[in-house]
Formats: C-alpha cells, structure tokens, sequence
C-alpha cells in the first residue's frame, strides 16, 4: 500500500501464546479498517508479534498462517521467535554494544522479556509509537445500564492514543470485563470479609484498593466501562503514589522518539509484574491515561465475541469451578511473588516492617482460605513470600542492571538511524 513519505510510523505489538490468536488479529485489522486507520496514507501500521510456543503448546503455523489480506493491510508483519531473538542477540555482540550475560538480563523466556524483543524490534526498525495490545482483550467497552442490561460500544483504541500522544513519554487506557481474577465470595464464619481484606491488602500493591475490590466482588467480579470516560475529549495526567507511576500491560503505548527516558520491562524470575515495575521508572516520564477501553477476557468465556456475537448479559465469578479457584490463585501467587521487590524499590526504608506484618497477616488468613476453598494450594503463599523476600537484594541487583544494559541497547539503536522527532497531527 502507498504511503506518503511524511507518515508516522506505527507498530502493534503482541505477545502471544495462544492459539486462538488469529482471530483476535483479524478483528483488530477489522476494527481499524472500520475506523480509516489502513488506508489513511499518514498512518503505517506494523505488526509485531513475539510468540511463544511452550505457553499452550503451539505451533509457528498457528501464529503465521493468517488472511493474505492483512499482510497485504499492514506496512509490515514480523514474527518473533528464538531463532529470531538469537540473531539479533548475535548482532548487538558482535557490535560490542553488550555480551552474552547482559542479553540474557533483557532477553529471552518470560512475559517481560518477550516485550523487551518487541520494544527493541519497534526501534530497530524506525518506529515512532508503540502499542501493546494482549491476546486477551478485544477493541470493546462494555456498560451496564437500566435494569442490568449491558450496552456494547466499539473503541478506536490505536485511534485514540494516537491523538493523545503528542509530548507525552506513554499513554495508556482503560479496561473493562473480568479484569480482575478474584471471585465474587459469599463471607461465613471460616472467612470473613475482613479476612479477605487482610489478604488481599498484603499481597497487592499500593493502587489496588480494597474499596475496588470489593466494588467488582458485587458486580460478579465484572468491571463496567464508564460513559463518562467515554465521552471524554480529554486524557488525564498519571501521578506517581509511592513511587509508582501506575500503567497497565495492554492498551499501552509507548512515545519511541522519547525512548532513552522509557525503561526496560522486568519480572523476578517466575513472578509478573513487568508493568508494576515499569511505573517504578517512570519519575521522569509524562504519563497520560487515554479514555479508550478494551475488553478484558480473562476467562477466555467471551471468543465469541471476535466474531461479532454480542451477548445480552454477563456472567458473574463465581468460586465455584476449579478453574476459577486455579486462576485465584495463580494470580495470588504471582502478586506475592513480586511485593517484596516492589516493596524494596518503594519502600526501602520500611522494607522489613512491612514484609513482618505481610507475614504475620498471611499466618492468620492462609488457613482460612484453605478451608474455605478446599484447598491446600494457598499454602505455597508462605514458601513463596519467603523465597522472593530472602532474594529481594539479588533481585534488585539484576533489576538495576537490566535497565543499564537496556540503556546501552537504546543508545545504540537511537544512534542508527535518525530520529523525526516532530508529532504530526493525524487525528
């Protein structure tokens, strides 16, 4: 397709493990088709998409066997896999920019690193914007209206962080659906609402908030889009609570001509978190939220909804399936994983009082939750708790040194090639 010379350069990124993938492409070039992105001869649309094949036992087929339309649709389409990640780890060496020590800092298995490949391959190749967008959100926002029926609005997601975009280091939007994987829970005399308060305030971080919580317990642990947000005309300045400048995964995007200020993204080993410890960078960093919104299909319920088919109601969570207890704690596990460090970085000087009273809470609570549930995997929450905290320096330490090798990577890149800083108006 051709573009005109002075066009913003705009890359999508992926990182996927599903197979279910495809479809979720296919209706996110949809949805840009519909909104006059494809054939707006201003905007180039690239297509990054890191893969991984353990995940769900996949294969590179089930990624790169899409509609010849979308290649024929994007500017570029590049999949990312080892092999991929390799070459390029053999390339930064042999350039002298890092060794074979630092590359594994920045690259390789995990959800955060994979991102990192996906932010280097937008540089590498001129990008001006980067957008992540998960394989389990969908370009909708869902309301809840009179006598509980749900209305369905389709979001403009690229559309919008593009307008807002402009002077600022990252924009990121809303979400909507089942965005949080903690039940709807009917209290007892095993577990008390307020033990479930004690909990989950140990082991989240500072910006989710019981009151929050509480709030999509009631409503079936669904999160409703607000009209309101919707009908802004207007994105509202993120501000840093506790050293945190807090962003989202997805639906994020990234000012890549202000790329030497953005950090690289970092989880300690098997934990997550990669986004939480991106806003611990961010100090410097202007940060805008965007009113757009995608829908969170955490449960992967809601396929159906790819193909156009829009349901009249939702279903609530409920504690009453193994996979949604599994996916609780799953997600409790991974919180408690990364605390300590973010405690670390946050709160240093407190660092040992607070991990003391995490414990102490967990000791009353975790029993409680095995009852309750049945179960004894809550019991790996204490084990947990104690290996990441008995690691926190180690993991401070390698956290620290990612962002300088990552440092040395943008340096390098930025150098290559120039830069057009200027923002045209596109939108």
């Amino acid at each position: 397709m051709e573009k005109e010379k002075n066009q913003v350069n705009v890359a999508i990124g992926f990182v996927t493990g599903r197979k279910n993938f495809r479809n979720l492409l296919k209706t996110y070039v949809s949805n840009w088709n519909e909104h006059d992105l494809i054939e707006n001869g201003r905007i180039s649309l690239n297509l990054i998409i890191a893969y991984d094949l353990k995940y769900t036992k996949t294969r590179v087929s089930d990624y790169k066997r899409i509609e010849p339309e979308i290649y024929e649709w994007m500017d570029s389409v590049d999949f990312i896999g080892q092999s991929s990640v390799a070459n390029e780890i053999k390339y930064l060496i042999s350039q002298g920019v890092i060794d074979s020590r630092e590359a594994k800092l920045v690259f390789g298995d995990g959800y955060g690193k994979k991102r990192n490949v996906v932010v280097y391959w937008a540089l590498k190749n001129g990008m001006d914007y980067l957008l992540f967008i998960d394989d389990d959100e969908y370009p909708l926002a869902v309301l809840q209206g009179e006598n509980n029926r749900i209305y369905w609005v389709g979001q403009s997601v690229v559309r919008t962080h593009l307008r807002y975009i402009k002077d600022v280091g990252i924009t990121h939007g809303y979400h909507c659906g089942y965005i949080s994987p903690i039940p709807y829970l009917e209290f007892n005399n095993i577990l008390t609402e307020e033990d479930f308060r004690v909990f989950i305030e140990s082991i989240s971080n500072d910006i989710i908030s019981w009151e929050s919580i509480r709030s999509k317990m009631r409503d079936g642990g669904i999160t409703f889009a607000d009209s309101s947000i919707l009908d802004r005309n207007y994105g509202e300045e993120v501000k840093e609570i506790n050293g945190c400048k807090f962003i989202s995964g997805s639906n994020l995007c990234l000012n890549l001509k202000k790329a030497e200020k953005i950090a690289p993204f970092y989880n300690p080993p098997g934990a997550r978190g990669e986004d939480t410890f991106l806003s611990t960078c961010l100090a410097d960093v202007k940060v805008v939220k965007v009113p757009t919104y995608t829908f969170h299909d955490g449960f992967l319920n809601y396929t159906h909804l790819l193909h156009g088919a829009l349901p009249k109601t939702l279903k609530p969570i409920s504690a009453d399936s193994h996979q949604i207890v599994a996916r609780f704690i799953k997600a409790a596990l991974g919180w408690v994983r990364y605390k300590p460090l973010l405690l670390y970085i946050t709160q240093k000087d407190r660092y040992q009082e607070e991990i003391d009273k995490m414990q102490a809470n967990l000791v009353q609570v975790v029993p409680k939750l095995c009852l309750y549930f049945n179960t004894n995997e809550f019991t790996r929450i204490h084990d947990d708790l104690e290996y990441y905290h008995r690691n926190v320096v180690k993991h401070y330490e390698t956290f620290s040194q990612t962002r300088q090798v990552w440092k040395k990577i943008v340096t390098f890149l930025t150098s290559q090639q120039p830069v057009n800083r200027a923002h045209k108006e596109i939108v």
